[in-house]
């Protein structure tokens, strides 16, 4: 999630939606970077989320939508109890937040006020580590200000992200591109014409995202400041013992 991305890309940059509410989503988006750490650097990442009235009419209006459906009491259940067999394979520490009247634009578009100012790495790793370690409700304005100034960021300049015009639009435009790439649910992965839905689907992922990447570096050399100078040495290089679940 950095905002500094290479001009040579492949012809369609491969994506990546995430979503601060799913647990399959956290654990998806570190055991991918721990796996291959220059994912922010060549992948575009996208925020997912639950929209609101005000989102959900503005899909409408450009003929969009939002193919994720609210899961059963009993899916809910089970995930719980997956989510505490993985975390603890993994070795992540995770508390299980309460989601009280959740907002989700507010935590989503703060991120992407924070990738506006190049620092959506490290609002990421606050927010998610507020709500998966310490279990807070990251769509509470008091728990978000607090948890963004913790990051270094202006607490105000934050929440005021989700009322503000052009945040809200550019979250529009987020979503209709998941509508488009079909996404229905998260973490959610795509390399040119494969797709690939879930936490246990990372692996499978890199092993089309890094042929590729190389083919695409061969035939197009670029500058230092284009692709990291070490990225051909490096692509190769990721741990592949990844498990199941999806959210």
């Amino acid at each position: 999630m950095n905002a500094t991305r290479p001009k040579k890309k492949l012809k369609r940059p491969p994506r990546l939606y995430f979503n601060l509410r799913s647990p399959f989503s956290w654990m998806g988006l570190r055991q991918l970077e721990e796996r291959f750490p220059q994912a922010p650097d060549v992948i575009e990442y996208y925020p997912y989320w639950d929209p609101d009235e005000k989102t959900v009419a503005a899909l409408e209006e450009r003929d969009s939508g939002f193919h994720y459906t609210q899961m059963s009491k009993a899916k809910h259940l089970y995930i719980l109890q997956d989510t505490k067999r993985l975390s603890a394979r993994f070795g992540y520490t995770m508390a299980w937040p309460i989601d009280i009247d959740p907002w989700w634009e507010r935590p989503h578009l703060a991120w992407l006020k924070a990738r506006h100012l190049g620092r959506e790495r490290e609002f990421y790793t606050a927010v998610t580590a507020a709500r998966w370690e310490r279990g807070e409700n990251i769509c509470d304005a008091e728990v978000l200000r607090r948890v963004a100034e913790s990051a270094g960021f202006d607490g105000d300049e934050m929440l005021a992200a989700a009322h503000d015009p052009e945040l809200r639009a550019e979250g529009v435009d987020a979503l209709a591109a998941a509508y488009d790439d079909d996404v229905f649910g998260i973490p959610y992965f795509k390399v040119g014409r494969h797709r690939f839905w879930g936490l246990d689907r990372v692996d499978a992922f890199l092993d089309e995202l890094i042929p590729a990447l190389e083919k695409a570096a061969e035939s197009a050399p670029a500058t230092p400041q284009e692709v990291p100078a070490d990225l051909l040495n490096r692509v190769g290089a990721y741990d592949s013992d990844s498990a199941g679940g999806c959210g």
